[in-house]
């Protein structure tokens, strides 16, 4: 099967000849009467593009590279009916304030046709601060919701039945707490956990990497993530442990190949250090996730989705062993590139945001969130959030896209565009490797390196004219201002409520258990063969707070350090 090729020897060979008679003739004599825009054209990652494409530039490609939706290696979908039989999630994100204005937004969201659930966490809790802290000033509930307790996961799901509809946390420093408070509030409400289903972000590699928000060094968060994704693997088999994020590399200015590579390489570190514990591959693989960026560049968003399942499942095939088709399966939720919006003539972010999400559809994601037009300003107003809701459904009730799997596979350019993204990825995958592997080349910085020259990069293009944003640096109108857009309210009463909470939480339970508790993680935390979610799970119901926790192990690990990046 793998030496059967799409196209005749003789079938190629004739059609090169009548390129070249084609090239020779008609093509020359245009372009000396109407030369070509530019010398070279490529895509947004640097990949040279030929001005057309023909059945001779996939011939080295075997017919087993594409397959069929559902099976190895995945190129064109990771179920054989797509979205004929399971439409993409709407996952529309929301979090701001205390618990209960998130509610409010959640319900409003449902209302609106949202089919799942996600949350956006302040940043006193992603660093696992208390919001009394007095770190956390002026911080809590501004740019996500604040979480405390258990008491206020209670809250934020208020209402809301936990087993029948999808919950991502997008959370990373703190996972293992907020999980550990979700299934907590779960089984106070009676829920059986083996139904419970969402997704954590947890991936902190990437937090060092990009987002840069973090609380230990490197390689006890990893061991955080491990100790997580087996607990969950046996408790919560639904759920999805971690989300790894190329949507953040990209966000801060990687391209398209350097998010691909840089999440395979996080992949296979975080891979390596569950099986090393003990837990075989096909025992966890099955429920790891990815979030990608959908930008710009509309075909080769599309041929990074494709090349990316395709690299994922040679990874868990051939250096995991797995087994089970679903460990090989690269499920994926995307999002519109925030990066992209502007202040200015913002609505143009609109046909922004519809373009980049019909390409996440067009590449075969599994769940999207799709940008508020306002979102350059602030926290997306509900009106923004419906129009971007309404986005999605458009795409997938109006314009019949969703009726024919991978409907561009098969095109000679988006077949030849993925075999290049691939053969790149693998390159990188094997220089990472070569240089000690993804945990070691995070403390050294490297990634943040080859991140910071992507970024610088991509601004010198910006500047130079030679990457165009419509509005801002061509077809710029003087008469155009900033709008005076309606911005979402911060409430300045969110801290003190929240302060106000958390005394009353610590009068009212034991402290001496709690005190007790947290000297038992420190200890369990100094042995690297213990799992450290049993005890975090005892605590979250003792009413211990996130910070206490966070804080506990900043005892036996010390703090994390960026290295100097030039």
């Amino acid at each position: 099967m793998d030496d059967v090729t799409l196209f005749s020897q003789q079938a190629i060979d004739d059609i090169r000849q009548n390129q070249a008679e084609w090239e020779g003739g008609a093509l020359a004599a245009t372009l000396k009467s109407r030369p070509e825009e530019k010398q070279t054209y490529e895509t947004e990652s640097g990949i040279p593009l030929k001005r057309i494409y023909t059945a001779a530039d996939i011939a080295d490609i075997p017919a087993s590279e594409l397959g069929f939706p559902g099976a190895y290696p995945f190129t064109r979908g990771v179920y054989p009916t797509m979205y004929r039989g399971r439409p993409w999630t709407i996952r529309q994100v929301a979090g701001f304030g205390n618990p209960e204005a998130t509610n409010q937004r959640y319900k409003y969201m449902i209302q609106t046709g949202q089919t799942g659930l996600s949350t956006d966490f302040d940043l006193p809790t992603l660093l696992g601060l208390d919001s009394d802290d007095p770190m956390a000033f002026g911080e809590v509930g501004r740019v996500g919701v604040a979480i405390d307790t258990v008491d206020d996961v209670e809250r934020l799901f208020d209402g809301i039945d936990l087993e029948k509809i999808s919950v991502s946390l997008t959370i990373n420093p703190s996972a293992w707490v907020i999980y550990a408070m979700f299934v907590t509030v779960a089984e106070e409400r009676g829920c059986d956990l083996h139904k419970l289903t969402g997704t954590l972000q947890a991936d902190p590699l990437k937090e060092y990497v990009a987002q840069k928000e973090w609380i230990y060094p490197v390689r006890p968060a990893v061991r955080l993530l491990r100790d997580l994704i087996m607990y969950s693997a046996r408790t919560t088999p639904k759920i999805n442990p971690v989300s790894l994020s190329g949507y953040h590399l990209s966000d801060v200015g990687g391209n398209a190949l350097q998010e691909i590579a840089f999440t395979m390489a996080f992949t296979i570190s975080y891979c390596e250090e569950v099986t090393r514990a003990g837990m075989d591959i096909d025992d966890f693989a099955p429920r790891l996730s990815f979030f990608f960026i959908s930008h710009q560049d509309f075909f080769e968003q599309i041929c990074k989705f494709r090349a990316a399942r395709r690299v994922y499942a040679k990874i868990m095939s051939e250096r995991f062993n797995a087994r089970k088709p679903e460990s090989m399966r690269l499920r994926v939720h995307v999002q519109t590139a925030a990066m992209s919006l502007t202040k200015v003539e913002h609505h143009n972010n609109l046909m922004r945001t519809a373009i980049q999400a019909l390409g996440a559809v067009l590449g075969g994601c599994q769940s999207m969130h799709t940008n508020g037009l306002d979102e350059a300003f602030a926290i997306p107003t509900e009106e923004a959030m419906k129009l971007a809701i309404r986005t999605q459904q458009i795409i997938r009730e109006e314009i019949n896209v969703t009726s024919v799997i991978d409907p561009l596979g098969g095109s000679y350019f988006i077949e030849r565009l993925t075999k290049d993204m691939e053969d790149e990825v693998w390159k990188m995958l094997d220089e990472i490797q070569k240089r000690g592997g993804a945990i070691k080349l995070v403390e050294e910085g490297w990634f943040q390196q080859k991140l910071a020259d992507s970024a610088y990069a991509t601004f010198n293009k910006i500047d130079s004219g030679e990457k165009i944003s419509v509005g801002v640096n061509k077809y710029v109108d003087a008469a155009s201002r900033l709008a005076d857009v309606h911005i979402h309210p911060y409430d300045d009463h969110c801290t003190q409520l929240q302060i106000d909470r958390l005394r009353a939480v610590r009068e009212n339970r034991d402290d001496a258990r709690i005190q007790s508790l947290l000297k038992e993680l420190v200890e369990q935390a100094r042995s690297d063969d213990i799992n450290l979610l049993p005890k975090t799970i005892e605590l979250v119901r003792a009413k211990a707070t996130l910070g206490e926790i966070c804080s506990a192990l900043r005892e036996v690990w010390g703090s994390y350090s960026e290295p100097m990046i030039v």
